[in-house]
C-alpha cells in the first residue's frame, strides 16, 4: 500500500510540473515564423507551441536545439525545448529556408522579456 501511494504522489507531482512549465507560441504565416526572434527564460524546460497558419505544411528544424517536427497545414505542434544556456539559438523552416528563419535569444531569468 505505501508503494502506490509513493508512485501516485510521484505521478501527481510530475503532472503538476508539467502544467506549470512556461508555454510560448511561434506562429507560421505566409512561409515566415512570427515573432522571428524570441526570448526564453535560462535554465528552464519550455513548452513551444508552433502554430502553421498555411496552406501547406513546414518542419519546423534547428541544429542548435536538436530539434525537427513536421506542423501540417492550419494546425499546431508542441516541441519541449530545454533548459538552455544563455545564447543564441538559431531555427528555420525546412521546406522555406530562406524565409522561414528565426532565433530564440535565451536570457537569465532576471532579463527575459
Amino acid at each position: 500500500m505505501g508503494k502506490s501511494l509513493i508512485s501516485l504522489s510521484l505521478l501527481l507531482l510530475s503532472t503538476l510540473s508539467l502544467a506549470e512549465r512556461p508555454k510560448f507560441t511561434l506562429t507560421i504565416k505566409g512561409h515566415l515564423f512570427y515573432p522571428d526572434q524570441l526570448v526564453l527564460p535560462a535554465n528552464t524546460k519550455v513548452k513551444l507551441i508552433v502554430l502553421n497558419e498555411d496552406d501547406t505544411p513546414e518542419q519546423f528544424d534547428s541544429f542548435d536545439l536538436n530539434r525537427e517536427k513536421v506542423i501540417f497545414p492550419h494546425s499546431q505542434g508542441v516541441i519541449f525545448i530545454g533548459p538552455l544556456a544563455p545564447g543564441e539559438y538559431d531555427f528555420f523552416g525546412e521546406y522555406h529556408q530562406n524565409s522561414a528563419l528565426g532565433k530564440i535569444i535565451v536570457k537569465g531569468n532576471e532579463n527575459v522579456n
